[in-house]
């Protein structure tokens, strides 16, 4: 195994993957690679360990009010963060951006690790890397000659009285089958304040409607007659999943009912097209995933609860797939 390092300049804050499939670039055979995304988990408070892979690159913990957009966990023995990518990719480098403000050396003997397992909460699957140390607000890139295969990647610092900052993890890669499989993005709606509709896609998984100033990241709509919520991808996708973060603070049972839709037609708003998994329940604060097994074909992708005197609220919808073969 041989891996390169490359260690870089902090970069400002990078929102390009809110736009589409995500930094793809190619090889010269062809293959094409892009940033994956996937669901987060760590080992002590779970509601921030997506900010490692929200796009922002700022090393400064304290660059807002709610904490800038590093992870942190507290001080225990072995603290870990997890990408669970929801399938087995093919993994060619993976970049971490330490702290910038202080405690830089908290990064220095991190390992990463990479497989399929998820004993020991995925800690136990092969080293890849080990972190010897990254400058402070700096990036360390971590390329694979030999590429990596798996569905997870950890990031864990043996130890006792340990704490792990992550400012941001990009992990690159593409679909072992070959096809690309990413975080899809696009153009939001819904049916009433279509303006904070863009909400459940802002990588924010915080089920805290009251969470700051400008009500958190969670969508929300007036109490009407069937509300929905519609994501545009600008294209025909073959979607493989969608995971839902529910609202955490109050309200859980709204998401009772809802049903998810995909398809290529706009008329009822996209609300016509087929229906393609009902949302029984989810737990207050949690997420659920849907797969779809080969894959759902469709550029628009609808939540819908219907009835009257309803209330849609999603704190994040993560939707996964790639872009059909023939389409440019």
């Amino acid at each position: 195994m041989y891996i390169n390092f490359i260690c870089l300049e902090k970069m400002d804050r990078n929102t390009f993957y809110l736009l589409g499939i995500i930094a793809l670039s190619s090889f010269a055979d062809g293959e094409t690679v892009a940033q994956l995304k996937g669901i987060v988990s760590q080992s002590s408070y779970p509601e921030n360990a997506y900010k490692a892979i929200d796009g922002n690159r700022d090393g400064n913990y304290f660059g807002t009010t709610t904490y800038g957009s590093c992870t942190h966990t507290a001080t225990e023995q072995n603290p870990w963060w997890r990408l669970d990518l929801q399938d087995e990719y093919k993994i060619t480098s993976i970049t971490i951006t330490n702290r910038g403000d202080c405690c830089s050396e908290r990064i220095n003997g991190a390992e990463i690790r990479i497989g399929n397992s998820l004993i020991n909460e995925g800690n136990d699957n092969p080293r890849v890397a080990v972190i010897s140390s990254i400058p402070a607000g700096k990036y360390q890139k971590f390329a694979f000659k030999d590429i990596m295969y798996g569905r997870y990647v950890n990031v864990i610092i043996p130890g006792k009285n340990r704490i792990l900052t992550l400012c941001e993890v990009q992990v690159i890669g593409s679909r072992r089958s070959g096809g690309t499989v990413a975080e899809l993005k696009g153009v939001t709606f819904q049916s009433s304040y279509p303006e904070n509709a863009y909400k459940a896609i802002d990588g924010n998984r915080n089920g805290n409607y009251f969470s700051n100033a400008n009500y958190g990241s969670c969508t929300h709509t007036a109490t009407e007659e069937n509300p929905w919520w519609r994501l545009d991808l600008e294209g025909e996708y073959e979607i493989t999943s969608i995971t839902i973060t529910n609202r955490g603070d109050c309200c859980s049972e709204r998401i009772d009912g809802a049903e998810i839709r995909i398809g290529n037609s706009l008329i009822n708003e996209g609300n016509n097209n087929p229906r393609v998994a009902v949302v029984s329940s989810i737990p207050a604060g949690k997420d659920k995933t849907f797969n779809f097994g080969g894959g759902v074909s469709g550029r628009y992708v609808n939540i819908i609860i219907p009835g009257k005197y309803r209330i849609l609220t999603l704190c994040e919808v993560q939707v996964f797939g790639s872009r059909r073969s023939g389409e440019g």
